[in-house]
């Protein structure tokens, strides 16, 4: 076997790992290349299903039924881990409350910003009829006469 430098930041991998690859019990080896030889065996059916000049019908690949059906009913195979929680959390909690805080905000800067605007021009409009009833020309009227 090469020599294999191990990764700062990662563990050796099974495979390559001394103490893992030599001290294997026999059981474990049968276990392995029984495996090995399914996997061999399975691909070995597909290839001849799918290279056969005279087929006719679809091939269906178990694996890929499984998937699709999956994927079609995802409430029945969701698992709550941590990750979809953060997700959840990112993409449905977070938001709300991004847009409450928005929509907040613009309302309480929108509202001053109108109440100090009324307020300018009710003294304007104040001191305009002050004027009126004095009967002073409104050049000559200030915010002070009022």
């Amino acid at each position: 076997m090469a020599d294999y430098q191990e990764a700062p930041l990662a563990s050796r991998p099974k495979t390559l790992d001394p103490s893992e690859y030599f001290s294997l019990s026999l059981e474990q080896r049968r276990a392995e290349e029984d495996r090995a030889a399914l996997r061999a065996n399975l691909k070995r059916q597909y290839q001849l299903q799918l290279n056969n000049p005279h087929r006719k019908e679809l091939i269906e690949d178990p694996a890929l039924t499984r998937w699709v059906y999956a994927r079609a009913n995802p409430y029945q195979f969701f698992r709550p881990t941590n990750k979809t929680s953060l997700l959840g959390i990112m993409f449905g909690v977070v938001p709300l409350f991004s847009l409450y805080y928005i929509f907040k905000t613009d309302r309480v800067w929108t509202d001053s910003a109108l109440n100090s605007l009324f307020n300018y021009h009710s003294d304007y409009l104040m001191t305009q009829q002050a004027c009126y009833s004095l009967r002073i020309s409104f050049n000559n009227c200030t915010t002070s006469s009022v």
